[in-house]
């Protein structure tokens, strides 16, 4: 009689291992890997989950509310295809932000002569740009305002294209040193030098507002 094999124990790509390691991962990196095995209601809960702040990056990069909408769909588009091959080696948002900045950068060189006259929304970068102390809700205060805040979106948007990325992934969408760098795909010490050189032109150009 042969006897069988003994059973080979859970090693480092075993399925138990696998199956605790999945446990671990943050939320969104477990719904993608549901989504890739045909759970369409996981992708639901992403899209429901990133789109806005999606739409408000693109919208930042492209200036343009309409474009940065079909943007959106395109980048989640690529998510969705995508999902047969999609593997949690990094945060979800660190995946997703690099597909949206590629979206975004292409669109910035296939449409530069369609740029939108939408404003951003009415934020000002910490240590860059401050609103007027001031409160009163007066005609003149929201004029002057309004003046401060447009310079600081002009200087922002008129940075070279990646700092201008790696600039509002910073201080709209607070990712992280390491996810900007990948969803860049430039090592960290070079991420840190594009942000150097972005802020030091931003406080050059609104060294007035200080």
């Amino acid at each position: 009689m042969i006897s069988k094999p003994p059973t080979q124990p859970s090693g480092p790509n075993g399925v138990k291992e696998d199956m605790e390691a999945v446990a671990t991962l943050e939320r969104d990196a477990q719904l993608m890997l549901r989504v890739r095995e045909g759970d369409e209601g996981s992708f639901a809960l992403l899209l429901n989950h990133h789109r806005r702040p999606v739409v408000h990056f693109l919208f930042r990069m492209v200036q343009n509310q309409a474009v940065s909408e079909e943007l959106a769909q395109e980048v989640f588009l690529r998510v969705y295809r995508s999902r047969s091959s999609y593997e949690p080696t990094a945060k979800f948002t660190t995946w997703l932000y690099r597909i949206a900045t590629h979206v975004a950068l292409n669109s910035i060189r296939d449409r530069k002569h369609e740029r939108g006259q939408e404003s951003l929304e009415e934020e000002v970068m910490e240590g860059v740009g401050r609103q007027i102390a001031d409160r009163r809700p007066t005609v003149e205060h929201r004029m002057v305002s309004d003046s401060r805040l447009e310079e600081v979106r002009k200087a922002i948007n008129e940075l070279p294209e990646k700092q201008r990325a790696a600039v509002l992934m910073h201080k709209y969408q607070e990712l992280g040193y390491d996810q900007i760098s990948k969803a860049l795909g430039i090592s960290e010490s070079a991420l840190k030098s594009v942000l150097f050189r972005a802020y030091e032109t931003l406080r050059t150009r609104l060294a007035h507002l200080a």
